[in-house]
């Protein structure tokens, strides 16, 4: 399980997250300031870190600028700011995700899985960087996916959306994730394009969202992609 750094200075949050994370096994390290943050991040060297932007002594966004100049661990920005124009500034400036407050301890937990995932994807030697879920194979390098053995042909974007969800195979990722990763595009005015190239994805894949197979969508909330020999009955 891992390491996380938690950086939160609120403490009832603070509490909640800590016992809720450290249940779930992961192992937690606690501090309320910037300051102690970058410390702690030198002294212990997390799996990752999970930032808090509403700190007393600096701006969240300022401490992953600081971040960023001596580390590449994997950060999740924790924040209750749901500006999109925000969260895409977040995305481009190193942030490797992100959720709104409230959340809960098991989501927070999801999302640091998923970015550890795709940090060791891409720490990997290129010949073994093929994402594989089910019979569907993905090679990032060589920007080519097959199904059950047969060359899919997919255009730019959808091969970055299915990547996107393959990456986090299992995970609910939400339209505005995949809008700032995907097209760094903020929510709003373009809610249509996943819709549409997820639609795209699916005649591709063999599949309709009435009867899928590995694109899942979770109404009100987003879209997740499964290995359909693990889903359960």
């Amino acid at each position: 399980m891992p390491t996380i750094l938690l950086v939160e200075d609120d403490p009832a949050i603070r509490s909640t997250l800590t016992r809720g994370l450290t249940e779930q096994g992961a192992t937690v390290t606690v501090v309320g300031t910037a300051v102690e943050a970058i410390k702690a991040l030198a002294a212990h060297r997390p799996d990752a870190v999970m930032l808090d932007l509403g700190l007393p002594d600096l701006d969240g966004a300022d401490v992953l600028t600081m971040i960023r100049a001596t580390s590449d661990v994997p950060v999740v920005i924790a924040t209750a700011r749901d500006d999109d124009a925000d969260v895409v500034r977040l995305l481009d400036a190193g942030a490797d995700d992100y959720l709104v407050k409230p959340f809960s301890a098991a989501q927070a937990l999801a999302r640091v899985r998923a970015v550890l995932r795709r940090s060791a994807a891409a720490g990997e030697p290129e010949a073994d960087r093929r994402v594989v879920v089910g019979e569907l194979v993905i090679d990032p390098p060589a920007r080519s996916v097959s199904l059950a053995g047969r060359e899919l042909d997919l255009n730019r974007k959808e091969f970055d959306l299915l990547l996107a969800l393959a990456t986090r195979a299992g995970d609910v990722v939400s339209k505005r994730q995949l809008l700032a990763e995907v097209w760094q595009l903020p929510w709003g005015g373009a809610d249509r394009t996943v819709d549409v190239h997820l639609s795209w994805l699916r005649r591709k894949l063999g599949e309709t969202a009435a009867d899928p197979r590995y694109l899942h969508s979770v109404r009100g909330v987003g879209v997740k992609l499964v290995d359909p020999a693990r889903r359960r009955p």
